[in-house]
């Protein structure tokens, strides 16, 4: 396919370009264009090989918490305005393929609405949809996404993921060649698919020398006259010949049109015309012309456009002859034609709808209602009918026949539907109506309320379920606000003893709002009074804002919102969002909003309880682990313990260095689960361990009597534990474990292997299981890790893996000091958002 045949049309084309702000996004190619050039072929190509109707690039953000839509064909970006930005964790197919780096197939609204009922709320409408990654340099950097008709032959997952290879292969290819990072944070540029064309329209120029009579001619236009430039002799007889004897008056009323008005529009006639079979007949000609005068004022040159009118002219007297009202709409719904009885039907001229929605022009069209029926035959590519009831008392039956360059529409009067008898009002009357093919197309269902906004509040509602604590919450709002309202900057506050403290901030430049902590409630604040009076404020410009404050310090936003954080009738804080350029907060915009904080005000209510009751748990499971390692001739120890991130944060991980009349117990064990009662068995374990260790028990009755003693708890628990007494004078060690993973050993020269341990079942599971010992020397030098498997696991890979990696690190770091040798263990675990387990670790360096 030529890259010509799609053109990008949007603020980020060519003469497109969105004036100051955004653009951080573009960057150069390796050859010619930005970074849009190296989308636009593939993704017109993706459409092509899957026999779609419409395709969208996604492209990761600069902060890379969000995914970008970067461009888009088939579809109108008005229509997809609330997914413009959508973010990378949230439940949406585009941001679960770009997380999983892999292939998602969506066949029709039945498999949508099973795998993401969220994305089916917002969208509630029939069609098919792929999404497949795109990679550049050796990263997942988007995602690319083909929208298919439901109605079309199914294929299955790997057909699909066949026919989207190639274009992925291409995206790699030319983004790879990028001089900068593949990231985009700018407006989806439009790209137009190939239109096929009915029929080349051919626009020809001529030069009508008014005063001699003299034409000059370019080739197009003696083409369209039939005549051939060998016996064109210059003169206007020489084109009158062609001309068909009725319509002679509009050629030569063309020169009294010119010295009149100094222009000539749109006069028609008809020239002779040989088809390709070799019969003659007439094909209808369209002039347009503009007169020219000398400097001096003599000399009148007429310059003429001569254009083909079989398609345009024909078409549109056809239309006009039809008892039926045509009308047209572009992608985005705007109207492009509407013949006469159009008109009558709809009551209203066509030089007032002409470029505008029809909803917002015609009062009894303007419930959301309709615009959804425009919506639902665009993104579903399948023909929709549906009943109006004028305000005269009629009823209209409009049948949508969309396509991917927009849709045409027919209006007719009809009756009411079959046994309908709808109550009296203004209100709609959607129904399935019969279009002529003699089949009744189902009835779709309406979306009362905005899909974006409804989309928005549904998915957050899902978010804060799942948040526990109140960083998990902030952390979701901001990840959900953020990108779905293209919001820059976000505040969240929280009110204590009258005053107001911050949560929660993201975009703000470095100490901005240091000096707003800890405010109280009758400061003159927009924040402050949006949560006193429990009122939302909405500042669409910095003019706005300053007006309202005078003397509020702004920063480099451009407009905001302040909404009030209110939970069971009483206030909670404010949260606060910016917006870098001007922004028109629309009633839809609005209602989500105030809803959506709402819903994050009752999930920072139930967070705040969550962490007081959690504050006391951790406290609990802190006074059970050792506070204090004892202090052992020829050993350095140390140990670091990290809570999980799940659930209570609170579990049964525990190590202990106990001293014994023949050396050193180095102890570590897990209990399953997270809980109070987790930790509570936790802290019978460590004791019974001790007392056992203490009595100089050898290290398997140790075990075995700690197996016993759990099973006679009942406490429908088990646990792991690995269990070594050594001896610091000869580095002579026994080892039991007890379904624990190995330990880790580091020689003195740096290497570093998995001690092969033999060992038993967990704690618990049968009390008179039977533990092994093994023995092993410790060389001087040598470093001896003990762990908990939430150290070594990782989803989506084998533990096997998860230990080869801390092996290597341990090989890798210097042991100088055990207390940055530990850190360096931990490393990867402390800095990870979702720890689903516990972290224990013991490290023991033998001098």
């Amino acid at each position: 396919m030529d890259e010509a045949t799609a053109v990008p049309d949007g603020p980020g084309s060519p003469g497109g370009r969105k004036q100051g702000g955004g653009g951080a996004g573009r960057g150069r190619t390796g050859d010619t264009g930005w970074i849009e050039d190296a989308l636009t072929t593939p993704l017109v190509e993706a459409v092509r090989d899957l026999d779609g109707y419409g395709g969208l690039v996604y492209l990761r953000s600069p902060d890379r918490r969000s995914l970008v839509l970067a461009m888009v064909t088939g579809v109108p970006r008005s229509l997809l305005k609330s997914w413009w930005r959508v973010p990378v964790g949230g439940a949406l197919p585009m941001a679960e393929t770009y997380r999983r780096d892999e292939t998602v197939w969506l066949p029709d609204e039945r498999a949508t609405v099973v795998r993401f009922p969220h994305f089916t709320a917002g969208l509630p409408y029939s069609f098919g949809s792929a999404y497949q990654p795109v990679r550049a340099r050796g990263e997942a950097v988007g995602v690319l996404v083909v929208l298919r008709s439901a109605a079309r032959a199914p294929m299955d997952a790997e057909a699909v993921g066949r026919a989207l290879r190639p274009a992925q292969e291409r995206l790699a290819e030319r983004l790879g060649r990028l001089d900068v990072a593949v990231e985009y944070d700018d407006e989806p540029v439009s790209v137009r698919l190939p239109t096929p064309a009915v029929h080349p329209i051919r626009v020809g120029l001529l030069d009508w020398d008014l005063d001699t009579d003299r034409c000059t001619a370019d080739d197009d236009a003696l083409a369209l006259l039939g005549i051939d430039r060998t016996g064109f002799g210059g003169t206007l007889a020489d084109i009158e010949v062609r001309v068909s004897p009725d319509d002679l008056h509009e050629l030569r009323a063309s020169r009294s049109d010119a010295l009149v008005h100094g222009r000539v529009r749109s006069r028609h006639f008809r020239v002779l015309h040989e088809s390709a079979g070799g019969e003659t007949g007439y094909r209808p000609v369209e002039l347009w012309g503009h007169l020219v005068r000398g400097p001096d004022g003599s000399g009148r040159m007429l310059v003429c456009a001569l254009v083909d009118a079989v398609v345009g002219l024909t078409a549109a007297e056809a239309a006009e002859r039809l008892p039926d009202a045509l009308f047209s709409l572009d992608q985005d719904g705007r109207l492009t034609y509407l013949n006469r009885r159009s008109e009558e039907l709809l009551g209203c001229g066509r030089e007032e709808l002409l470029g505008r929605y029809p909803w917002e022009v015609i009062t009894w069209l303007r419930d959301p209602a309709y615009e959804d029926r425009y919506r639902a035959a665009m993104l579903s590519q399948e023909q929709v009918s549906f009943l109006v009831r004028h305000p005269a008392g009629a009823r209209l039956s409009f049948v949508l026949y969309p396509d991917v360059h927009g849709l045409t529409g027919r209006v007719s009067p009809a009756g009411p539907p079959p046994g309908d008898e709808p109550a009296r009002g203004d209100g709609p009357v959607l129904a399935a109506v019969p279009d002529g093919s003699g089949a009744a197309p189902p009835p779709t269902p309406v979306a009362e309320a905005r899909a974006g906004a409804l989309y928005h509040v549904v998915q957050m509602a899902s978010v804060l379920t799942e948040a526990v604590t109140v960083r998990d919450v902030c952390r979701a709002v901001s990840e959900q606000l953020l990108p779905a309202f293209g919001v820059r900057e976000l505040a969240l506050y929280t009110v204590r003893e009258g005053r107001m403290y911050l949560l929660w901030e993201s975009g703000y430049p470095e100490g901005f709002l240091a000096p707003f902590e800890g405010i109280t409630l009758d400061t003159q604040l927009p924040g402050v009074h949006a949560l006193t009076t429990r009122l939302p404020l909405f500042f669409e410009s910095p003019e706005d804002l300053s007006a309202a404050y005078p003397g509020i310090t702004l920063d480099r936003m451009s407009a905001w919102s302040f909404l009030p954080l209110i939970a069971s009738g009483h206030p909670v804080g404010s949260c606060i969002l910016g917006w870098d350029t001007p922004h028109r907060f629309t009633a839809d915009e609005r209602s989500a909003l105030t809803a959506l904080s709402g819903l994050a005000a009752q999930a920072l209510e139930r967070a705040r309880l969550y962490d007081s009751e959690s504050a006391v748990a951790r406290g609990l499971q802190e006074g059970l682990l050792p506070h204090r390692l004892p202090a052992v001739e020829g050993l350095r120890t140390t140990g670091r313990y990290l809570p999980g991130t799940q659930g209570m944060a609170i579990g049964g991980d525990w190590y202990d260095v106990i001293t014994t009349g023949r050396g050193v117990a180095l102890v570590i064990g897990d209990v399953e689960g997270h809980s109070v009662g987790a930790a509570a068995v936790m802290g019978q374990l460590r004791s019974a361990v001790h007392a056992f260790a203490a009595s100089e028990r050898p290290p398997q009755e140790v075990i075995t009597h700690t197996n016993r003693l759990l099973t006679e708890l009942e406490a429908d628990a088990f646990a792991t534990c690995c269990y070594i007494e050594l001896d610091p004078r000869t580095g002579r060690a026994l080892a039991v474990r007890a379904g624990h993973p190995p330990p880790l050993l580091r020689h003195p020269d740096g290497r570093a292997e998995t001690l092969d341990l033999a060992g038993g079942v967990m704690l618990g599971v049968q009390p008179d299981s039977v533990y092994p010992v093994t023995e092993l020397t410790l060389d001087p030098g040598s470093v001896l890790v003990l762990y908990t498997d939430g150290l070594v696991e990782r989803p989506g890979s084998d533990i096997e893996t998860g230990i080869d990696r801390v092996r290597a690190c341990l090989a890798d770091t210097p042991v100088d000091s055990v207390e940055l040798l530990a850190d360096r263990l931990v490393g990867t675990a402390r800095r990870a958002r979702e720890r689903p387990d516990d972290v224990a670790l013991l490290l023991t360096a033998y001098r």
